[in-house]
């Protein structure tokens, strides 16, 4: 009887019908590479990494919520106490961080208003911008029952000024355009970060907010 004749793998990857380590591992780095490349080339045309994606849409789509919550409440305002909406809008979105701050979402304040011991209120710690340098400090904010109320408020701190000052905001009133009211605010006190003129108006531009503006 002939002998059967049995084939044998000699193949690079195959010895002895199994897969060799070295070339496992081998096969492993290039895939390895292959993915690394990838993923930097999606980085270049895209600002980030596609595992990332998921995490700046939804990040993307709360700010888009939060513009298109406020946007109409903002025109009301203006119609109302003639206070340009971007201003309104990119005020809320700075002063709450986008609705997220404690302030903003315990006690509807998107301001940084602060209040008296005879109004509702909460007391919290605050950064203020003091002889040139950040400083952590304890102040009462106003509470409001609703943020709808809060913007209102707004309106009408800059229209009637504060306690004290009557006037002190109608330089923002009577501003031509965001960029004047933005630097309005600052030099007429609301707040004490030098920067806060530039961080308004670039939360402007960034997120098209003056297309509110009537």
């Amino acid at each position: 009887m002939a002998k059967k004749k049995t084939s044998k793998k000699n193949n690079f990857i195959y010895k002895n019908g199994k897969l060799q380590l070295s070339q496992l591992i081998g096969i492993v780095l290039v895939i390895g590479l292959v993915l690394t490349f990838a993923a930097q080339f999606y980085y270049d045309h895209h600002g980030q990494l596609p595992w990332k994606e998921t995490q700046v849409d939804s990040s993307v789509t709360e700010q888009r919520a939060f513009i298109k919550k406020i946007a109409p409440y903002a025109q009301q305002m203006q119609l109302q106490y003639h206070v340009l909406p971007s201003i309104t809008m990119a005020q809320a979105i700075l002063e709450s961080d986008w609705g997220n701050s404690t302030l903003s979402q315990r006690f509807n304040n998107f301001y940084g208003i602060k209040g008296t011991n005879d109004q509702p209120g909460a007391v919290l710690k605050t950064q203020e911008f003091t002889n040139g340098q950040w400083e952590t400090v304890t102040a009462r904010f106003r509470s409001y029952g609703s943020w709808q109320e809060s913007m209102q408020a707004h309106s009408l701190l800059l229209v009637n000024g504060t306690d004290w000052n009557a006037n002190q905001y109608q330089s923002v009133i009577q501003a031509r355009n965001y960029k004047q009211a933005a630097q309005a605010l600052y030099q007429d006190g609301y707040a004490t970060d030098p920067g806060y003129p530039e961080k308004l108006i670039n939360l402007i531009q960034k997120y098209n907010l003056n297309q509110y503006d009537q």
